[in-house]
């Protein structure tokens, strides 16, 4: 990587692991490595410098796929369209090369380069496929790789790099192992290095503040941990639910909703300064605490949980902050009647802004365009309940017994997955208390200096 094509080609520092996968001979290179630590940056600059070169078919095709469109374009097209350059284009003209639409690049050499969700990885059949980068492999659906991607490579022999970071034993840990065990260099290699490769070790403190120990050492360590067991594995009944965390109507009234029939649920969170004995909670800290939660047990449905709400917090004078599922904008529990969160503004709305303040002001909607990834969600209440510090920014009222049952008994399945089917009546009350710490207290991503391969 001598020559610069473009400024975007910036010059990169040495890393020994890095420049061991650059220079691998293999044709699928698996690179699970920690957090913002450059994989991803180094399988972009390998498919474009492959693809710019002279190509030994007409339709050669370049794939970058994420586990979601938005993730692969957030990820990938920006710097796919600034690495190219002008005379790589087809007729030189980024007008005519450059489909925003369908996130496709025409080169001169006769590749295509595209960018894809793999969400919905039928996408990527049709014409063989030379190159492939897959990023965050772990979130990536198996079958995707296996049925769709894998296939496309055969015919001519294609490439492929699977970068991500570790995400319990799924089949990304599956997919790495045998790249470990496999004595073939042409074929498979495996890299690895954690975030502090890359990272300062600034950064690599906060991020133990911010985390827990286990999503810290998976996250950021890159190390593949077995997830079987206990979902929320931070969460100690005699830690976490041992204070009363008296409700505040002066205070901001953060409503988690799930949008489920059987059982209708709520949860309540509110922040305050800990006062409390608790050793592992820093006095005078800001921690989020889990005050009240709403159970109907059966034949529930949105506008019964609002009315709830109403009868028990009429005249909260602070603000209500609404968070919840954002697949609630479909049809949901309300069938014919409008989604979800159509229901609950139609419900609230009129009682909780019908006093003398500007309209919405009384009650917010914090409900985001997408939903985070389950990991995502589920990481940020961990690191809540415990970061890698040892110190404690989650706490629950022991009346909320619900919330207690959750946290303690919500397991993972044997595919990975959370497990609700065993007991249908739990994850629904930790999921509404995971959108709304997600939102409110999400698991931030470092960001990192890329080094030289």
């Amino acid at each position: 990587m001598n020559a610069a094509p473009t400024s975007r080609w910036y010059p990169l520092r040495p890393h020994d692991e890095q420049r061991r996968l650059w220079g691998s001979p293999a044709r699928f290179r698996v690179a699970a490595c920690g957090r913002r630590s450059g994989n991803s940056e180094l399988a972009k600059r390998r498919g474009v410098k492959l693809a710019m070169q002279p190509q030994q078919y007409h339709d050669a095709r370049y794939l970058f796929g994420g586990p979601t469109h938005a993730q692969a374009k957030r990820v990938f097209w920006s710097d796919l369209k600034k690495l190219i350059p002008k005379w790589a284009l087809v007729g030189q003209d980024p007008r005519r090369a450059i489909s925003e639409g369908e996130l496709t690049i025409l080169l001169v050499t006769g590749a295509m380069i595209q960018v894809i969700g793999l969400d919905a990885p039928q996408r990527a059949e049709g014409v063989p496929l030379d190159f492939v980068a897959v990023d965050e492999a772990a979130d990536v659906r198996e079958e995707a790789w296996m049925e769709h991607l894998r296939p496309g490579l055969s015919e001519r022999g294609g490439q492929a790099w699977l970068c991500g970071t570790p995400e319990g034993r799924n089949w990304f840990w599956r997919l790495a192992t045998k790249a470990q065990e496999c004595q073939d260099p042409a074929l498979w290699s495996y890299h690895t290095w954690p975030s502090s490769d890359i990272l300062s070790a600034a950064e690599i403190e906060i991020a133990k503040a911010e985390l827990d120990s286990r999503t810290f050492f998976q996250e950021y360590m890159a190390s593949f941990l077995d997830v079987t067991g206990r979902v929320y594995y931070g969460f100690a009944r005699e830690v976490h639910a041992v204070e009363r965390m008296p409700y505040d109507p002066k205070a901001t009234l953060m409503i988690g909703f799930d949008f489920n029939v059987a059982p209708g649920v709520a949860v309540f969170m509110q922040e305050r300064l800990y006062r409390g004995d608790n050793a592992l909670v820093p006095q005078g800290s800001l921690i989020g605490a889990v005050v009240d939660e709403i159970w109907i047990e059966h034949d529930s449905n949105t506008p019964r949980v609002c009315q709830e709400i109403i009868r028990r917090y009429r005249q909260h004078d602070a603000p209500l902050e609404v968070f919840g599922d954002a697949t609630g904008g479909a049809r949901g529990t309300a069938q014919t009647d409008g989604s979800d969160l159509d229901l609950i503004r139609r419900h609230l709305d009129p009682v909780f802004n019908d006093r003398t303040v500007p309209q919405g002001e009384r009650l917010r909607w914090c409900v985001p365009r997408s939903n985070p990834s389950v990991r995502a969600r589920i990481n940020a209440v961990n690191s809540r309940l415990e970061s890698a510090d040892g110190k404690v920014h989650l706490l629950v009222d022991p009346s909320c017994r619900h919330v207690i049952e959750d946290l303690e008994g919500v397991t993972w399945s044997d595919s990975g997955d959370i497990d609700k089917k065993s007991s249908p009546t739990l994850s629904h009350i930790s999921d509404a208390l995971g959108y709304v710490i997600a939102e409110k207290w999400p698991v931030v991503s470092r960001e990192a200096v890329v080094y030289q391969v």
